[in-house]
């Protein structure tokens, strides 16, 4: 349960949002993306109320969505789960074009492109994810937990990835428990526990923040 929470992303910023276990950050994702009806408060995205949005309008209106475990469909090739996203965000202009794009940023995914998506490595699934995020060119990419289950030197290299989608120009409200990671790449970054924000600021302040480091650090 999310009690009082209230923040902002402005456009081309990369923001996290951080906490341990059960601080209510997956339960942020599925209200931001419409999976979880709200009981007060309000979600607005673009200027839009959520709550006139239909789920699968959010990614018409520019916004991919990346969940907690990839969520690939494991039977069909990678090039089919990325098409998914392409469809799904009413993407403009060839999907053979924007697919180039998509696997220039992630070779390994090249490489790839025709297995079946099950048969992928965790590292390589969550390239797929996102990389199937992407594919719409949105304008917002929602992450929830991309670094679950990736070694310490994939998590690197997919954060060195989300920091260049970045400074390209899309924006990034990245969910994360992998806090000091996040805040390295983060231009702010918000703390949750137990369903309340309990910090919030710019990066370097929250990496720097003795109470913070103390909490969750």
């Amino acid at each position: 349960m999310l009690r009082d929470v209230s923040f902002s992303v402005k456009a081309g910023e990369l923001v996290c949002i951080l906490g341990p276990n059960g601080a209510g950050k997956t339960t942020t994702f599925r209200a931001i993306s419409g999976l979880l009806p709200l009981s007060a408060g309000r979600v607005r995205i673009m200027g839009q109320d959520l709550a006139t949005l239909r789920t699968e309008a959010l990614s018409a209106l520019g916004i991919g969505f990346v969940p907690e475990g990839r969520r690939l469909f494991a039977e069909i090739s990678v090039r089919d789960n990325i098409r998914l996203g392409f469809e799904a965000q009413k993407g403009q202009g060839r999907f053979a074009d924007r697919l180039e794009q998509m696997l220039d940023l992630f070779p390994r995914v090249r490489e790839r492109i025709n297995q079946r998506a099950g048969t992928l490595s965790g590292g390589e699934q969550a390239m797929v994810a996102l990389a199937r995020a992407l594919i719409g060119a949105p304008k917002l990419v929602v992450m929830d937990e991309p670094s679950l289950g990736l070694s310490p030197k994939l998590i690197d290299e997919y954060f060195d990835t989300v920091a260049e989608i970045n400074r390209r120009g899309t924006t990034v409200l990245l969910i994360e428990q992998n806090a000091e990671t996040a805040l390295s790449i983060a231009h702010r970054g918000i703390m949750l526990v137990k369903g309340r924000v309990v910090a919030s600021g710019d990066a370097a302040t929250l990496l720097s923040n003795d109470a913070v480091r103390h909490l969750y650090l």
